[in-house]
């Protein structure tokens, strides 16, 4: 065995390692010829979505390419912090003035935290059994820079979405990450992590006993408008909805050109460690937070429910690359952050697509009984599962008001953009580039 392959363990698989406890489903509900509501896409916002409705009594169907939840949904960290990424980037159109950017700013981490609601509400409500840790959530500094921007944020940060946050000085995180490698942290106390695929089939559960149907394996191929609705080809035969509801976030491709523009599918890629001694597990992380980190390209970890494995991931290639090789460079990064974890084995290895707006902000819009629920950008648990839900309860109501702060106005798009992310390896090998001078720089300077 070569020393490249030395890392990985015998029993090393390439899916995701939720997929051991919870595998995503297969289901074949027979659905009318007419439907209410036809949700395309079965991850976290599809079926939140399918379950609002169908609640509320109305005929919803979720039609899914392959088996229920199996893209992001069930691949993804499992970090859950109420959407409050969505401060990191300022809005700087010139059609506002600070206060009016400010206002819609406030408005978005409201939406944030009630995000963060209703997951906690949804799995009080249903009973679901995902290993959800409320132990919060650090962002920790790749450079002294990063700590001093970060504390600017926190009190709106806290105004608005009740996130209890407050900086951990270098010395402070050092109780709370076993790695030297960071300038201090921004600590999310209400946050935490918790078991991706556990969440998803709760959430399938709870919208199949509503009354929701499911189907897999039933890629639609075309939407047709006609008079009352649409007209749905798809693997599994036609169907007609009053409305349609597109759900499809890191996978959506030519069904809808339109908005295959407006989202950009980044692979993001993740492993898991062999079992780790209660010991090294607890030098790690001794107070079991999730951790994502200030730079370009994040790296994101945590352990996993049992607290016995490192669950580690980040952008580890920005071109299509096996399994095998986004182990190898994870296990790098993981080392460096890490070096007591020298000789740990890979048990999985695995990758997803999230969605990225040019705007780094998640959407909800659309009208004449076509909808969607897009944008991810990477922190997507509570996130979408609100959007899929507010997403519903809009259908339902029959307005054309706005339902929330993500639900205002057509996603952007650039002009030079057509749906092919070619320009990925030149635009994240820059990124890479200018996190790794900058480390270097905050290295020299450190005392």
């Amino acid at each position: 065995m070569s020393a490249a392959a030395s890392i990985f363990a015998p029993d090393y698989k390439r899916i995701p390692y939720w997929w051991e406890a919870c595998a995503p489903p297969e289901r074949d509900d027979a659905p009318p010829a007419r439907i209410d509501v036809a949700i395309i896409g079965a991850g976290y916002a599809g079926t939140c979505c399918a379950l609002t409705l169908a609640e509320a009594g109305a005929s919803a169907v979720v039609f899914e390419a392959g088996a229920l939840g199996q893209g992001a949904s069930t691949r993804s960290g499992g970090q859950v912090s109420g959407g409050v990424n969505v401060q990191k980037k300022a809005l700087t159109s010139s059609a506002e003035d600070a206060s009016q950017q400010q206002a819609r700013m406030a408005a978005r981490l409201r939406d944030a935290a009630a995000s963060m609601t209703y997951i906690e509400h949804l799995i009080e409500r249903h009973g679901i059994d995902c290993g959800w840790h409320k132990t919060g959530r650090l962002t920790a500094m790749w450079i002294p820079e990063h700590y001093e921007s970060w504390k600017a944020r926190l009190a709106p940060l806290n105004e608005h979405t009740q996130a209890r946050a407050r900086m951990l000085t270098r010395e402070m995180l050092a109780k709370e990450v076993g790695s030297p490698l960071y300038h201090g942290a921004a600590l999310i106390e209400r946050g935490g992590h918790l078991h991706p695929a556990q969440l998803h089939g709760g959430m399938l559960d709870a919208a199949i006993g509503a009354g929701a149907r499911f189907l897999s394996h039933a890629a639609v191929e075309a939407i047709e408008r006609k008079t009352g609705g649409y007209l749905l080809k798809t693997a599994k035969g036609e169907f007609f909805a009053t409305t349609v509801v597109i759900a499809t976030n890191g996978h959506t491709g030519s069904l809808t050109p339109d908005l295959k523009r407006r989202v950009l599918s980044i692979a993001s890629h993740m492993i898991a460690t062999e079992e780790l001694p209660p010991d090294l597990a607890r030098s790690i992380l001794p107070t079991n937070r999730a951790v994502s980190e200030s730079r370009r390209v994040v790296n994101h970890y945590r352990l996993s429910p049992d607290g016995k494995r490192l669950v580690f991931g980040g952008r580890a290639r920005f071109i299509p690359a096996s399994e095998d090789t986004t182990a190898r460079l994870l296990h790098q990064a993981m080392l460096r952050r890490f070096p007591q974890l020298e000789g740990t084995k890979i048990t999985h290895s695995w990758g997803g697509n999230v969605a990225m707006t040019f705007d780094s902000m998640p959407h909800i819009g659309g009208g004449d009984g076509l909808y969607y629920a897009l944008g991810c950008n990477g922190s997507g648990v509570a996130m979408m599962s609100y959007l899929g839900h507010s997403l519903g309860r809009k259908i339902l109501s029959g307005s054309t008001e706005p339902v929330n702060a993500f639900d205002r106005g057509a996603m952007p798009r650039h002009p030079l953009y057509f749906g092919n992310t070619w320009f990925l390896f030149a635009v994240g090998s820059w990124y890479q580039f200018q996190d790794a001078r900058e480390q270097r720089r905050a290295s020299r300077r450190q005392p």
